[in-house]
């Protein structure tokens, strides 16, 4: 099947990165069978012309590619060799696509394990969002062996507009991806601070964000996130609890290196105050309400009021 279109790919985990990169799939010619733990998720799929299936292993039973869109190495470890986990159901050839962040010393891990049973396994971590996603523009940092890539490079080229191959075996591709995390974790935090200290002072918010996406102290971030914190709109795009992960295994890969990670240890501060704030499950943008929290600083309400 290498090389071919038309694919029969499973995708694990249908919210909104997995349900998008599956229509995604689905509209490049691929049979896609999807799967979700939570009801709605599956449901949703379903209801939108997918064929949802009732277990994970029912999904990749078949597949040339399985294509894992969990959160972080211990539901993948799960996912493949948990009860009924999907690496037992694959067939013998078949690539698993691993998109979840994690220590490249877990990917490497769970790669040696599936490589044993005879399938493949791509060190695949994605960054782009679920815009992205669902338009099949994804960015991917891969790495895996020459037969993993060849297996799955119809579904690469279904849901990614930018594929970089980063070596012929797991890990790199984790690696660089930690490196991604790292530096967005640290934006995001500097983008809150800012227009929170901002606010303080009592600048006029709007003013600013003309102001600094037109300076050189503008970032990717500040000017994708800022706009959540002018509208008071904190509704999920990008967790809290994304970063507290992230950034958190990147202190572990640090202190294992004896490597100073400074910024992004006080960065992970502010994820971790907002997610014991009760905001883990809102926008990562939320890091500005614990600024101002901490400040006395007044941010703008969904309403167009203040707080």
């Amino acid at each position: 099947m290498e090389g071919e279109v038309g694919m029969r790919v499973a995708v694990l985990g249908l919210g909104s990165m997995g349900a998008g990169m599956a229509a995604s799939l689905r509209q490049t010619g691929h049979t896609v069978t999807g799967f979700d733990v939570v009801d709605a998720s599956r449901n949703a799929f379903a209801a939108g012309g997918g064929t949802a299936a009732t277990s994970a292993a029912e999904a990749a039973k078949g597949a040339d590619a399985v294509v894992s869109v969990v959160v972080n190495a211990s539901q993948t470890e799960a996912l493949l060799f948990g009860e009924g986990g999907v690496a037992a159901a694959m067939q013998a050839g078949a690539v698993f696509v691993s998109c979840a962040t994690m220590d490249p010393d877990a990917a490497r891990s769970l790669a040696a394990r599936l490589e044993a049973s005879g399938q493949h396994y791509l060190d695949a971590p994605m960054s782009g969002g679920p815009a992205r996603a669902a338009t099949g523009e994804l960015t991917v940092m891969a790495s895996g062996s020459a037969a993993a890539f060849g297996q799955a490079r119809p579904v690469l080229d279904a849901i990614a507009a930018k594929v970089y191959e980063l070596g012929d075996a797991a890990g790199a591709g984790a690696a660089f991806k930690m490196i991604n995390q790292l530096l967005a974790g640290v934006h995001i935090a500097a983008a809150c601070e800012a227009i929170s200290f901002a606010a303080k002072q009592g600048l006029d918010l709007k003013r600013v964000y003309e102001v600094i996406t037109a300076s050189a102290g503008n970032s990717w971030m500040f000017e994708n996130r800022v706009p959540h914190v002018l509208d008071g709109d904190y509704a999920p795009k990008s967790a809290v609890e994304i970063f507290v992960k992230d950034l958190g295994i990147v202190q572990d890969m640090a202190r294992r290196e004896r490597f100073p990670v400074p910024v992004s240890a006080a960065a992970l501060q502010m994820f971790l105050a907002a997610a014991g704030a009760g905001m883990g499950r809102e926008d990562d943008a939320s890091l500005a309400r614990v600024y101002a929290s901490l400040s006395g600083a007044t941010l703008p309400k969904s309403d167009g009021t203040k707080e």
